[in-house]
């Protein structure tokens, strides 16, 4: 399990002062893109140097509690499965050890040049099988 950090701006909120829906979806995108800096596989290495990526080809999520500016959330992320071409990751939300929301990506490796789906690379799929 990998924990990211982060506060409700008043750009994350809508016009009655709650999270907006789709910054749910960016917030954990951020706790996505830190988890793959910590093990090695930052976007910048991703898009630069590695002749894969990892586009996400379904995403969910629940919210449970509104959230509004100021509000500080922990977002868990745990490894639901890896499997040969795929992992799934799932996102907790809290505020103050309270769930107020869930969330689910689901990652496929694709080649870059000709975008079809491919194994995940045996690096990678080490990488994500500590975070489990």
């Amino acid at each position: 399990m990998f924990p990211h950090h982060t506060v409700v701006r008043l750009q994350d909120t809508d016009a009655a002062g709650i999270l907006y829906f789709a910054n749910q979806f960016r917030m954990i995108h951020e706790a996505y893109e830190e988890l793959f800096d910590k093990i090695g596989f930052g976007f910048a290495r991703l898009i630069k140097d590695c002749d894969f990526f990892l586009p996400i080809v379904h995403a969910e999520a629940d919210y449970t509690a509104p959230l509004s500016v100021g509000d500080k959330l922990e977002i868990i992320i745990s490894i639901e499965k890896i499997g040969q071409t795929s992992f799934i990751l799932n996102y907790r939300l809290t505020r103050a050890g309270q769930v107020v929301g869930t969330a689910k990506t689901v990652h496929v490796s694709i080649d870059k040049r000709t975008k079809g789906k491919i194994s995940l690379p045996p690096p990678l799929r080490e990488a994500l099988t500590k975070v489990k």
